[in-house]
């Protein structure tokens, strides 16, 4: 009897949430300044783990780039930095100090259409997300 209601506790139990991790890198075998993936596709309320791989990055959210009632955010510098993202739509992320070199991700959260890409996006960023977004149909 108690194996029975073990084996019910389990069933009912939520599914867990994921952690997704991204690493910040100066140069990969990508190409320069570049966090991998460049995409994420996620469940609401997985986590997200931004790791400085190579030093000088940060994650932050991109001003009319996330979600209607999403929270903006933004790390530290060389900071291990968590995010759970539970709201649906896409993220733009950027590194602040190589937003203009193109240094940008797409994190999708549950079913969300392509974004609009801001029009005031740096020319490198815009080729980036364009590149992201040719390679990931939504």
């Amino acid at each position: 009897m108690k194996s029975a209601a073990l084996v019910l506790m389990l069933l009912a139990a939520p599914a867990l949430a994921e952690t997704h991790e991204v690493q910040m890198f100066n140069r990969s075998d990508n190409g320069p300044m570049i966090y991998e993936p460049s995409f994420l596709s996620i469940a609401p309320g997985d986590t997200v783990r931004f790791v400085p791989t190579q030093p000088s990055h940060n994650a932050a959210a991109i001003d009319g780039m996330i979600p209607e009632g999403a929270e903006p955010f933004k790390s530290k510098i060389n900071e291990d930095f968590f995010v759970t993202l539970t709201v649906p739509g896409s993220y733009g992320i950027k590194c602040s100090p190589h937003f203009a070199m193109g240094m940008v991700m797409l994190i999708e959260v549950g079913d969300a259409p392509a974004p609009a890409l801001p029009e005031d996006l740096p020319a490198r960023a815009r080729e980036r997300f364009e590149a992201i977004l040719a390679a990931n149909p939504q």
